[in-house]
């Protein structure tokens, strides 16, 4: 085995040692890593790492920063214009990912990454090559590269596609680090970089050391099998670092802290629980332990000699978790699927003129349609040989010939304001502290619309009639504000409540919003919308009502707030076209976790 000759490998403990260290191996093999997810705000930390990692690759190596939408044709590449229209011949352009071929890609605000560039990205990652068929254009480049991913989230909500993530060997997070932590030098340059480079294809893995890593995957509850083949990827590329042909134990450990670590998703078996106390000394009833056997042969299994090299990779990787990484996975929590915050996204709406692009569509520019000049070109650029062919013999041929055919317009897309309706029963038939569970309810609902930046309004139907007590709005306190003078008890005016209600729904899509309705009642109407009673006519107009909400298309949930299930109120949400949500006994935290989950 060829003695290590980089420093600093073995002795490794501190946490900015090993991002250091993360650095450096992803710089001697970008695109067998598959790179690198780093959260970190945007700061000097941050820039300390990257700066890192940037001067220990090769200054030959391409490095492409990919905004945050990109294109399709930008990405994977498509017709060149320019070359298309000169030639009159399709001509493919290189996109980004070909052009990073050998070297580095970085994503900001990979976070926000949508789900059509994550596809593209990771099956280029996984093929090693750029499949490109469009634009009359087919065409393979081989294309490997590693990937820093930049993740700004600012809670456990906002994090990288888990598919991207899988296929990252290192999962930094630098938020805990000061400036103050970040020494000024480091023990690796270019040359140890490039030395290891040259070295990796002859690294060579025993098969027992492969057992150890994919072992210890299992018992942290690794599921992918991505991690443990990273896991060997990096114990080959730090042997190679710290100068051996041959993996060692301490290059397992490596890959243990740097890859199994931020993967594991539960403690390996037998580990203690924090309340566990291990006794000093054994009890009255206790048998001391044997002691083995004077020539040292005890009961072990013939088996036992591996063990102490897993539980050293365990041991690793467990060291390398943050405190509060392990506390969680203590309580079993850890790394479990989370979810979206609450609200509801608006509706995708389809947009002439405002949005986000997302393409183009042969059509006829005029009012309310921009015409896609670039696309247009491109749909004409071929056939410019065979149209200058048609011109009649002796007329000056155009530079370029665009006709009707070849007329591309633009398509937006838009995410649709929500609107979320409360229209809350505040008569006598709910008791007063049925009333206040709703209302309880309702606060915490609105703070979730809140965080989404929603916004809110609030119908109260009692007497003889119902009122628009919180118009549309953002503003949290003013919701308050609005329910605690919310009042309870007379008639139940159903009817009148839902047209309000329905009105309302209808003004927000008009303004392009999407609206949703969330009625809370026991459904018992007995005050007509004239403001007379009568049992059976009311029923009858609520009912009616309920049907123009359905006809409008407008989602609604019903939440029977009574102490009993009403069967007035499941025919009530029928008639509605509304989820039916029975919930007796319900305090107002269960109550905003059900409309939650109906209206998500």
């Amino acid at each position: 085995m060829t003695p290590s000759t980089t420093p600093g490998i073995e002795t490794l403990i501190s946490p900015w040692d090993d991002v250091a260290l993360a650095a450096a191996l992803f710089a001697v093999d970008p695109a067998g890593t598959g790179g690198v997810a780093l959260r970190a705000l945007a700061g000097p930390v941050r820039d300390r790492w990257l700066a890192l990692a940037r001067g220990l690759l090769p200054a030959e190596c391409p490095r492409l920063k990919i905004p945050l939408h990109v294109s399709v044709s930008r990405l994977l590449g498509g017709m060149d214009l320019a070359a298309t229209l000169q030639s009159g011949r399709p001509v493919a352009e290189r996109g980004l990912l070909a052009q990073a071929d050998g070297g580095l890609v970085e994503l900001s605000m990979a976070e926000r990454l949508e789900g059509s560039t994550t596809a593209y990205l990771t099956a280029v990652l996984d093929a090693g090559e750029v499949v490109l068929e469009r634009d009359g254009i087919a065409a393979r480049t081989p294309s490997r590269f590693g990937v820093i991913a930049l993740d700004e989230g600012v809670g456990e909500d906002e994090q990288l596609p888990a598919p991207l993530l899988d296929r990252l060997a290192f999962h930094l997070d630098l938020s805990r680090f000061a400036l103050r932590d970040v020494p000024a030098e480091t023990p690796w340059g270019a040359a140890e970089v490039l030395a290891a480079r040259a070295r990796l294809g002859a690294v060579e893995i025993a098969d027992a050391l492969v057992e150890t890593l994919c072992g210890a995957a299992l018992a942290l509850g690794i599921a992918s099998l991505r991690g443990s083949l990273l896991a060997i990827r990096i114990a080959r590329t730090a042997a190679a670092l710290a100068g051996r042909d041959q993996v060692a134990e301490e290059d397992v450990a490596v890959a243990a802290r740097l890859v199994l670590a931020p993967r594991a998703t539960r403690l390996p078996a037998g580990e203690p629980s924090p309340e566990e106390e291990e006794p000093d000394q054994p009890g009255e009833d206790e048998e001391p332990p044997e002691q083995p056997d004077e020539d040292g042969q005890g009961d072990e299994d013939t088996g036992g000699e591996d063990r102490p090299l897993e539980e050293m990779v365990l041991e690793a990787a467990q060291a390398a978790m943050p405190r509060d990484m392990l506390d969680r996975l203590r309580q079993g929590a850890a790394r479990r699927a989370r979810s979206r915050s609450p609200g509801k996204a608006g509706a995708l709406q389809q947009a002439s003129l405002r949005g986000r692009p997302i393409g183009a569509r042969r059509g006829d520019p005029g009012p309310g349609v921009r015409l896609n000049v670039v696309e247009t070109l491109r749909a004409a650029a071929p056939w410019q040989v065979i149209r200058r062919r048609e011109q009649p013999a002796g007329k000056t041929a155009k530079r370029v010939e665009v006709r009707r055919d070849d007329f591309r317009v633009t398509r937006f897309k838009h995410r649709a304001e929500t609107t979320t309706i409360f229209a809350v029963d505040a008569s006598g038939s709910s008791a007063l502290h049925r009333l206040a569970e709703a209302k309880g309810a309702i606060e915490l609902l609105l703070a979730s619309c809140y965080v989404r930046r929603d916004r809110v309004a609030l119908v109260a139907f009692r007497g003889q009639g119902a009122e628009l007590l919180l118009p549309p709005t953002r503003s949290l306190v003013r919701a308050k504000r609005s329910l605690a003078s919310l009042p309870g008890g007379g008639g139940t005016p159903l009817a009148a409540g839902i047209d309000v209600s329905l009105l309302l729904a209808d003004a927000v899509q008009r303004r392009g919003g999407t609206p949703t309705l969330v009625l809370l009642t026991d459904g018992r109407a007995n005050v007509a919308r004239d403001g007379q009673g009568g049992r059976a006519r009311a029923s009858e107009e609520a009912l009616v009502a309920a049907r123009l909400v359905r006809a409008a298309d407008i989602r609604a949930l019903l939440v029977d707030t009574s102490p009993h299930p009403q069967p007035k109120a499941r025919e009530l949400a029928e008639a509605m076209g509304a989820t039916y949500l029975p919930l007796p006994y319900a305090d107002a935290r269960v109550l905003s976790s059900a409309v939650q989950a109906a209206t998500g």
